[in-house]
């Protein structure tokens, strides 16, 4: 087989959540800043580049398949390199260079920034090299980037998680929770708009525990950070991810209820309607508690969308908690949700619970919980058949030639044919709707506006 790859070309492939999206971006930036260029097929490329995820099994299957491709590569052209970076090089080190013993370099989440010296490392030894430091010492944020042009970014304000939901791996892979000085986030906000950005999203696997750690630098809470960033000039809007229900205080829903470029559309992860499940899963909250939070906001955002995360299959789950979960569901009226099976992952706690649920049984729930979901998004979306929304632009469409999609203020995805450049903000009547996204026309400026 003769190779098509080019020296000092990369491909990059990036699994998981936002946080890794943007990790990735760090990638490329330090690869690029050392001369690399990047080329969308792994044949293409002499250094394949896989950020991977430890959150689900499914994620570990999915690298599998990646890994055989560049097994194949790697034999087709012995020169060709293969980094695996992320969340599962660091929890399962060991076994991926059991298991793929032509791996060269292994880095963790919290060190990417040694990328470039262990690819020079694995240049210099026939062995390969690896670096997992355990703690946040030098944010992602921090490394030089490269992303796709466009009007949205990603801001990374936390690292780690401090939480240890009796499921979850990410303290475990990704450290305990640790802010970054509100000062370097502004600053990054400024620059992002200066190159164009017209929306961000503060990142973080708790965003409202910002600045809680003992030994934070700064004074500032997150509803005090938001508050500094709608003050940067010629910034549209911001969004941010993900809310832990416990920690999400009064001060930020006081924010969400103001006029400023704070969106009307929070992600707020539930796991469970059950008391007794939330409980195992060590969430720090109950039902009503949940509940409660929801009907606060909506009190004081009428228009606020609310997407969820749902586990269905925790250990020990009866058929009456996961009716609770339904219940829950329907009484706060998502606007979307994630939904998955448990998976056990090692490390956990969970992972060593009694009461696994059978398979067959678990891909029951899950189908009647993907159901409700979908029928009542679907509402949520016709009920704004015929209003009037703001929109942003952010692509053109691949499928349909003359439209374009942006989102709501409410994260709502939209599709219709118009010829603005991404970045736009355009009043668009909305006038179809399906379960997770919307079609309309533009209308002229003037025309009365919803979220």
């Amino acid at each position: 087989m003769v190779s098509r790859m080019q020296p000092d070309t990369y491909y990059l492939r990036s699994f998981g959540c936002q946080m890794n999206d943007h990790d990735s971006e760090r990638i490329a930036g330090l690869l690029e800043r050392l001369g690399w260029v990047r080329r969308d097929l792994p044949e293409e490329a002499g250094l394949l580049v896989y950020n991977t995820c430890s959150i689900r099994e499914k994620a570990d299957s999915r690298l599998a398949g990646h890994l055989g491709t560049a097994a194949r590569l790697k034999r087709a052209d012995p020169s060709r390199r293969l980094v695996v970076a992320g969340c599962l090089a660091q929890s399962r080190r060991e076994e991926l260079l059991s298991d793929f013993p032509f791996i060269d370099v292994l880095v963790g989440p919290q060190s990417l920034h040694e990328l470039p010296r262990l690819l020079e490392q694995r240049r210099d030894t026939d062995r390969p090299v690896g670096a997992f430091e355990e703690t946040t010492g030098v944010f992602s944020a921090a490394l030089p980037r490269a992303r796709p042009s466009g009007p949205t970014a990603w801001v990374q304000i936390t690292a780690g998680c401090s939480n240890f939901c009796s499921y979850c791996i990410v303290p475990y892979v990704r450290g305990p929770e640790a802010s970054r000085s509100t000062v370097e986030i502004v600053e990054e906000v400024a620059h992002l708009v200066e190159a164009g950005v017209k929306e961000v999203t503060f990142l973080g696997q708790n965003v409202n525990a910002y600045g809680k750690e003992p030994g934070f630098a700064g004074a500032e809470g997150f509803a005090d950070l938001l508050a500094l960033a709608c003050e940067v000039p010629g910034l549209e809007r911001i969004r941010f991810m993900t809310s832990h229900p416990k920690d999400m205080s009064e001060d930020l829903i006081d924010l969400l209820a103001a006029s400023n470029q704070l969106c009307e559309h929070v992600h707020l992860p539930v796991q469970s309607g059950s008391d007794d499940i939330l409980s195992a899963m060590r969430r720090g909250y109950t039902r009503e508690g949940y509940l409660s939070l929801v009907r606060r906001l909506r009190e004081a955002v009428p228009e606020v969308a609310l997407t969820t995360d749902l586990i269905v299959g925790f250990p020990g789950e009866t058929e009456a908690d996961f009716e609770e979960t339904l219940s829950l569901v329907q009484e706060c009226a998502f606007d979307g949700a994630f939904t998955f099976i448990y998976s056990p992952r090692r490390q956990t706690e969970a992972a060593r619970l009694a009461g696994r649920l059978d398979p067959e049984v678990a891909r029951a729930r899950m189908a009647r919980l993907v159901d409700l979901v979908q029928r009542i998004g679907r509402q949520r979306n016709e009920a704004l058949v015929g209003t009037v929304v703001e929109v942003l632009v952010e692509k053109v469409s691949r499928q349909a030639a003359g439209e374009v999609m942006g989102r709501t203020r409410t994260h709502k995805p939209v599709n219709f044919p118009s010829s603005p450049e991404p970045g736009a903000l355009v009043r668009v009547e909305l006038t179809e709707a399906t379960s997770t996204s919307l079609r309309g026309r533009e209308v002229p400026a003037g025309a009365s506006v919803r979220s």
